[in-house]
């Protein structure tokens, strides 16, 4: 019986997601082409059944924003999901060759370890605003661990030498190694420190 590999390249291993918090949120249904065309956008938590390396693709398109703000041009992959589904595979093929692992083991591995588990929201009592660490629901937890990881890749790329795709690349390893290197690490540490002082 033949079984579908992702990009036709890459078998889906029995991988289990350690964080059980997130094991209903990381789908790893493997498709061929990962590209639903958004069929399910209208769904309020349908993106948590598609698959994990689509929604990574669906990350680039946007990474030009930041905090409200267009802080930099995303323009050239707007829209562009085959550019970018093609950005992914690259990155994954080089992750493989750096840690000899199914890239699909890094990707999960990288986004279990850029999960914030807490984060500060802001409470107004008698006029004033004062900071409160809240936990983050888990749905929210890999949509800011991928937006981190999109968002460092393109730090490392943007106006660089370096492809977008080596930055990525080295953005999912250091975050599977769970390395200072990775701008999604030192985002999700950064946060929890915040929280942690605001309890």
């Amino acid at each position: 019986m033949n079984t579908i590999k992702f990009f036709n390249r890459w078998d889906v291993p029995k991988i289990t997601v350690a964080d059980a918090g997130l094991a209903k949120y990381i789908t790893l249904d493997a498709r061929i082409l990962p590209k639903t065309g958004s069929r399910h956008a209208g769904s309020r938590f349908h993106k948590s059944q598609v698959f994990i390396v689509e929604r990574l693709a669906a990350k680039l398109m946007i990474t030009g924003h930041k905090s409200k703000k267009h802080f930099m041009s995303s323009g050239h992959n707007t829209g562009k999901k085959d550019m970018c589904l093609s950005i992914v595979e690259k990155a994954l093929a080089k992750a493989e060759l750096k840690v000899k692992q199914n890239p699909l083991v890094v990707l999960v591995k990288a986004i279990e370890n850029a999960c914030p588990r807490e984060e500060i929201i802001a409470i107004e009592y008698g006029g004033a605003r004062y900071p409160k660490a809240v936990d983050i629901a888990p749905q929210r937890r890999v949509d800011i661990a991928l937006r981190a990881i999109t968002q460092g890749s393109y730090l490392k790329s943007f106006n660089k030498k370096i492809t977008i795709e080596d930055a990525l690349c080295d953005e999912l390893v250091a975050a599977y190694q769970c390395s200072g290197r990775s701008n999604a690490i030192t985002k999700k540490r950064d946060l929890e420190r915040q929280a942690s002082s605001s309890k």
